[in-house]
């Protein structure tokens, strides 16, 4: 147990570490340009495409879902699921507070969809049709993106409390905080949201 319980924390420092590591500031950084001051100032995928073009910012969205894929679903193989729900949690954790950026890193949108994909492919992919319909009557990838980080949360709910079948309860609490984590950096968008309804 003692072991296992070594091993889950290594996979999260190491997993964080490489979550905070930010392929938009280093793209942005090669080219000669800093996505803090420019555009939204946001280091993700949506500004890495409005300052530097849109092959980059389809190389960065790639980048940060491969990022967060690849380890989660590693450890899932090697170590099994909670320890993935760990991993996958730390790299976006690491993402969205990277210690290289001060704690102000990306939304973490990409990276919480590529962890889901990884232990979830179900659900990720749900994410990514509820995006895609969603900015088809929305004009902001901004608001898509919240809908769609929006249904991860509430699959699971829903699978947590037995309603979408395959979803434990472990795997849905933690989709719910995969969910919570990513729609508090959206917090200020979401508030703005609101008010442009009222």
């Amino acid at each position: 147990m003692l072991g296992l319980a070594v091993q889950v924390a290594v996979v999260a420092v190491v997993c964080f570490l490489i979550g905070s590591v930010n392929p938009a500031t280093l793209l942005a950084r090669a080219l000669g340009h800093d996505l803090r001051g420019s555009g939204s100032g946001n280091p993700g995928a949506t500004n890495a495409g409005r300052v530097l073009g849109r092959k980059w910012g389809v190389l960065v969205l790639v980048l940060d879902v491969v990022k967060a894929w690849l380890p989660t679903f590693v450890v899932l193989r090697a170590l099994g699921t909670v320890p993935a729900l760990v991993a996958g949690f730390a790299v976006v954790l690491g993402h969205v507070y990277s210690p290289f950026l001060r704690g102000k890193g990306g939304k973490g949108v990409a990276c919480a969809l590529g962890t889901v994909l990884a232990v979830e492919p179900f659900v990720g992919l749900a994410a990514v049709v509820v995006f895609g319909v969603t900015k088809a009557l929305v004009p902001f990838v901004g608001e898509a993106s919240v809908v769609a980080v929006l249904s991860i949360g509430v699959l699971g709910v829903l699978g947590a409390v037995g309603i979408v079948p395959g979803i434990s309860v472990t795997v849905g609490v933690w989709l719910v905080l995969i969910a919570a984590l990513v729609l508090s950096r959206h917090r200020r968008n979401i508030v703005a949201w609101v008010g442009r309804l009222r």
